[in-house]
Parts: C-alpha cells; structure tokens; sequence
C-alpha cells in the first residue's frame, strides 16, 4: 500500500499508486507521489514514466474523511500536496504515460491532465465532482482533456466523461480492455523511450515552454477559492453531506 516505483523495462519507470479502497489520497499520498515521479525524472536512465494504480479506480481525490476529522490543517496539506504531484507529473523531465481504469476523479483528473499521454481501460470515466465535495480545483486540468465548454458543463453539474469520449476529442491516445491496460501503457512508453534521452528531455522542455497556460499557477488560483469557501463554512456544509443517502 502506498506508493512504488518500479523498473519493468530498461529506460522505463512505473510509478504505481495504491490507497485502499477507492485511492482516495492522503496528505503524505500526494507528497509521496509527487517526490515518486521527481525521483524517477531525476535518473539519468529514465526515458519514459509511466503512471498507474491498483484497484477498481485510478484515483478518487483527496482524502474527504481525512479533512473532515483534521480540519484546516489537512485542507492546506492536500492543497500543497495536490499542486506538488501535479506540478511533478507536469515538470517531469521525461515524457509521463498515465494508465487510467475505472474512475478518475478530483485529484485525478490533475495528475492524467498534466500527463504527457493517456492510456485508459474501456470502463474509465473522467470527472471533477469538486461542487459536491465543497471544493474547487482542476478545471486547469480538465481543460487540457476537454474542450472549453464541455469542460464548464461536466465542472458545474460534476458529470463524468468516458475514456472513450476523450479518445474522441484526441486527449486519450488508446482505449483497451481493462486486462490489458498495463501492457498498452508499457507499449507506448516503450516506443517513447527508444528514442534519445537527451533528445526527448530536451523536448518535454521545448513543449512545455510553449504551453499557453502556467499550470501551475492557473491551479493555485483555483485552490485560493478553495479556502475561501472553507474560511466561510460553506464548504463544510457541503463537505457533511457527501457520502450521505439523499444529499
């Protein structure tokens, strides 16, 4: 349980994330995450990272019960926390494959928008239930998955999209059958990493200088509002109802 880095293949390396039961991350999750994949981009070997997790869902987000039984302290941990791994996942210096089954929600959707490529099983679905949950945060990421006004819609009614939509809009560049999730992740990081290292550095580099958005900072401001609806008690008003029959 937690998270693990492993080498399955040369110039390869498999960051896997495993939080019983749904992924739902806590605090030292998202820390953890985010140093997994800075540790992986940091070795000269590596030419590909490839994303993944265990379990019946990719990722759930944040950890809700943590926040409630901890209050602002866990609020301002899994900000940090979150805008850590994503930014890792984004500022990696080597191409980062994401391999998405079952759900990807909240959090997820941060770390598979700032992947370098997607590769989702037939029954993945992809959403930010963030106004159910007294949150705000990672439109910055859908929008990298969706375009602009189907990303308003799924944000403010907290829908889903299914991977096979976002093959449809180009964001996910394979869907497979679940049993055979890992090994079309392996594939494409595989003919990723054949090429140069240098070369394939120095082009994470060039496409992230021409990306028109500062992920990082569009992120924070959209957690700014996360706190001030915290400070206001509105999201804990929210926040109490999730979970419950009826809410």
């Amino acid at each position: 349980m937690g998270v693990s880095t492993s080498s399955p293949e040369k110039g390869i390396s498999l960051v896997t994330v495993d939080f019983p039961p749904v992924n739902a991350l806590p605090v030292a999750g998202w820390f953890a995450l985010a140093e997994a994949v800075r540790a992986a981009g940091r070795d000269p070997e590596t030419r590909c990272v490839v994303l993944a997790a265990e379990g019946r869902g990719f990722c759930a987000g944040v950890d809700i019960k943590e926040i409630q039984a901890a209050g602002q302290r866990a609020l301002i941990g899994a900000n940090e926390g979150c805008a850590e791994a994503f930014a890792a996942v984004y500022e990696c210096p080597t191409p980062v494959v994401a391999t998405v089954q079952g759900f990807c929600l909240g959090g997820g959707i941060g770390l598979v928008g700032n992947a370098d490529a997607v590769v989702a099983s037939e029954d993945a679905t992809f959403g930010l239930p963030e106004l159910d949950r007294g949150a705000l945060g990672a439109a910055t990421h859908l929008a990298r998955l969706v375009p602009q006004h189907l990303m308003r819609a799924l944000y403010y009614t907290g829908r889903t999209a299914t991977a096979a939509e976002l093959h449809r809009h180009g964001s996910v560049w394979r869907v497979v059958p679940r049993p055979d999730l890992r090994a079309a992740g392996l594939e494409l990081a595989r003919e990723i990493a054949a090429k140069d290292g240098r070369l394939l550095r120095m082009a994470k580099a060039a496409i992230n200088g021409i990306d028109p958005v500062d992920v990082r900072r569009s992120y924070r401001f959209e957690q700014g509002f996360t706190f001030e609806a915290n400070l206001s008690g509105l999201a804990d008003r929210v926040r109490d109802t999730f979970g419950k029959e009826g809410a």
